[in-house]
């Protein structure tokens, strides 16, 4: 009985010294937590806080802003597609009044004067709906070539006209307010070439050559 009872106090000792090995003290997990992890303090909270905040307002700002943009150029442009087709009244306006003067058969007539002067009624009237409503036609004739306004569709030589001069309206331009509507197609002037001068110099070539 006796060796039984030396034996046991020996093992139990080897047992609690295995223990104390392979558990982990609770107290250093603490301490690595601790140090990987610091603690926000109230002020800190507080900026993160009011940082969001500001952000958040300055997106609300930024939204509004956009918002009333859109509103405005809703009510200021509108009718910007249903002004651009209702051009289409005065070209057909045109297109009957040229029409009209190269028929032979109307030609210095009475009636062909009066249906002149009922077309030219209506294409003001056109032109004054237009203008009350902010839409006007971009003056075109003996101006300078703005490629913001105009767009050349051919060159006509002018030996009198300085070079770029618009010299005929093909289609006339309008605005509305400050948008481009549609550019005036236009004529421009050009300086006639001088057909001496480049037979005179082709003649130099050939004889140097």
């Amino acid at each position: 009985m006796e060796k039984e009872e030396n034996i046991n106090p020996t093992e139990n000792k080897k047992e609690d010294n295995l223990t104390k090995q392979e558990v982990p003290n609770s107290e250093d997990k603490n301490e690595t937590n601790t140090e990987t992890k610091p603690e926000i303090t109230p002020e800190q909270k507080i900026l993160e806080l009011e940082d969001k905040l500001a952000r958040t307002f300055a997106e609300m700002e930024n939204q509004r802003r956009r918002y009333d943009k859109e509103k405005e150029d809703a009510y200021e442009y509108g009718g910007f597609v249903f002004a651009k087709e209702a051009l289409s009244l005065i070209d057909n306006l045109e297109r009957s009044k040229q029409i009209l003067q190269n028929d032979e058969t109307l030609k210095d007539s009475d009636a062909l004067k009066k249906i002149l002067n009922h077309i030219e009624i209506i294409n003001k009237d056109l032109i004054s709906i237009f203008t009350k409503n902010n839409i006007k036609p971009i003056e075109s004739l003996g101006k300078k070539l703005d490629p913001n306004f105009h767009q050349a569709m051919m060159e006509v030589e002018d030996e009198n006209k300085e070079a770029g001069t618009i010299v005929q309206e093909i289609q006339k331009g309008f605005t509305i307010k400050d948008r481009l509507l549609r550019p005036s197609l236009v004529g421009v002037s050009k300086k006639p070439s001088n057909k001496d001068e480049k037979n005179e110099e082709n003649k130099e070539n050939q004889e140097n050559k």
